[in-house]
């Protein structure tokens, strides 16, 4: 049994990436932040049905504070699955965007990354196996009308996806990045009716989270060996 960090863990796409490594027998610890109850209540639901797993809470745009509780879980042993997935929208045309808006969206997505990620790879390289995935979007491929700071954000994912395989290539590690399209949860039934994406996506559907889950646990296992700084997009078609 592997130990599996997931950030974000207590939104939907975080829920459902957390439940799929549960079942593919890791301990899956799922982070959350203002979602602390839904994070605890995953983990209870896990565990009720025969997994493992436990809820913590930090701010991973803090560097000391998520170091803190980093520390505090690499004391039962090393992480050697991790799920980037945590990351926010604050979208406006960027002639209308404010400073605040950029560096909210930037910190959560980009430093975040680095806040989480760094900490945890000495002691994941001791154990020459690892796995690091992170979930960007298709806007980081395609751009998006009053996104801009949120597909530079997950673009700067995919350049800092592909350095960093190249650094832990052989040490056993994969790092790679999942671009998810339009994927179902309540925020997308709200921003996209039924009748824009069909114009936007050529399958005529949102996509759903367990069809994300699926490529991570994918790449997050011992198939997926071989495969490493690559960027695989999950979007029906879009890009």
């Amino acid at each position: 049994m592997k130990r599996a960090l997931v950030t974000g863990g207590s939104g939907t796409l975080g829920a459902a990436i957390a439940r799929r490594l549960a079942q593919a027998g890791h301990h899956i610890v799922i982070h959350a932040h203002r979602g602390l109850a839904s994070a605890e209540a995953l983990a209870a639901e896990i565990t009720a049905q025969g997994g493992a797993a436990q809820a913590v809470r930090f701010d991973i745009t803090d560097p000391a504070e998520t170091a803190t509780a980093l520390a505090r879980l690499l004391e039962a042993g090393p992480i050697q699955i991790l799920v980037n997935n945590a990351g926010i929208h604050d979208d406006a045309v960027m002639p209308g965007m404010g400073h605040a808006q950029w560096s909210r969206v930037i910190d959560v997505s980009l430093n975040g990354f680095f806040n989480v990620t760094q900490p945890l790879l000495l002691p994941m390289i001791r154990t020459r196996w690892g796995r690091i995935v992170s979930v960007s979007s298709v806007a980081a491929l395609m751009g998006n009308r009053g996104q801009v700071n949120y597909a530079a954000a997950k673009a700067g994912l995919h350049g800092a996806t592909r350095a960093l395989a190249l650094e832990l290539a052989s040490r056993g590690i994969t790092v790679n990045a999942v671009a998810p399209g339009i994927i179902a949860s309540p925020m997308t039934a709200e921003a996209f009716p039924a009748a824009e994406i069909a114009r936007l996506v050529p399958m005529k559907r949102a996509g759903a989270p367990e069809e994300v889950a699926e490529l991570v646990e994918f790449l997050a296992s011992d198939r997926a060996g071989y495969i490493s700084g690559q960027v695989i997009s999950v979007n029906g078609g879009m890009a």
